[in-house]
């Protein structure tokens, strides 16, 4: 019989902070060469959307990561992100459970984008805002707050904002330039504008941007991108596929100019140099990540009244 974790049981059986835990020691066993990430697969269906299948191995397991993204789901009362994670045991091939990938997906995106924040900005560093207050924004906000950060939430979409910050018990940014002008900023929209054009960032800031994870999506400008001290989850995706994308087209930057966070969490590289010195972390999502999530929410199974398939 296989377990099956719906949302609500992932999120039962991970709370923000063991996400966050999980979400390191990936980044850290994948830079270490302890585990396996093949290239994921995008499934154009646009302008819809896309299908992604997103593999991994390591910790004595593999995961397939079957996901949708479809920015204009929510006007229909759908969902942007479904889908499924399977996780296996990796000495045999047996299924050991199948998990609702949108909650793996959010838990993992709020965690990948704080320890990137936490690893990379000032010691000084004061409230975190979120731009994009859905699913995902709504996991990060909550993700910042188990540490005792203060965050603060906006959206274009202001009820949605207030809606977010009241069950979150955060509070709500009081415009746009507030949002994007904090010490700690994380991005996670459609991708569909360009949030800091050229000259926008200022000293000290930290940036992780979430919001341009395929074809075409964007939230920074190429020429920002040069201001600043580059980092990114993998380098391999996020060059194809995120913001940076852009700019290696572009010329302006190339794989010398960026620092992969596992790198910097394993001390084979450094992270920021200078408190007046700007830091962005492009991420594009991590099917090691989606890995962590499950083996950590597997951890609790027994505690769980799960539903279960006889395949």
């Amino acid at each position: 019989m296989i377990p099956v974790f719906s949302a609500a049981h992932v999120e039962a059986a991970v709370p923000p902070e063991r996400a966050l835990e999980a979400v390191r020691e990936a980044f850290v066993a994948y830079a270490r060469g302890e585990w396996s990430m093949p290239p994921k697969v995008y499934v154009p269906a646009y302008p819809a959307g896309d299908f992604r299948a997103m593999p991994a191995l390591g910790a004595g397991h593999a995961a397939l990561k079957w996901v949708t993204s479809f920015p204009g789901n929510p006007a229909r009362g759908l969902p942007t992100v479904t889908g499924l994670v399977l996780l296996s045991d990796a000495s045999n091939g047996s299924l050991v459970a199948v998990l609702d990938a949108g909650a793996v997906t959010a838990l993992r995106t709020g965690a990948a984008a704080v320890l990137a924040a936490e690893t990379l900005n000032r010691p000084d560093a004061g409230v975190a805002t979120v731009v994009g207050a859905g699913v995902n924004g709504r996991a990060t906000a909550r993700t910042f707050a188990s540490l005792g950060r203060e965050v603060l939430l906006w959206d274009v979409d202001e009820k949605r904002a207030r809606d977010a910050a009241g069950e979150l018990g955060t509070g709500v940014a009081g415009s746009r330039e507030e949002a994007l002008g904090a010490d700690v900023v994380v991005t996670v929209t459609p991708g569909r504008e360009v949030l800091f054009p050229r000259g926008s960032l200022r000293a000290g800031q930290h940036v992780s941007l979430l919001g341009a994870d395929g074809p075409g999506k964007t939230e920074i400008a190429v020429e920002e991108i040069g201001r600043t001290h580059v980092f990114c989850d993998d380098w391999e995706q996020a060059s194809h596929n995120g913001d940076l994308a852009h700019a290696v087209g572009a010329g302006a930057i190339t794989q010398d100019d960026v620092t992969e966070l596992g790198a910097v969490l394993t001390e084979q590289a450094p992270g920021r140099q200078s408190p007046d010195e700007i830091t962005i972390f492009d991420s594009t999502g991590l099917a090691i990540q989606d890995l962590a999530v499950a083996l950590a929410a597997m951890e609790r199974a027994d505690e769980l009244d799960l539903s279960t398939l006889d395949l």
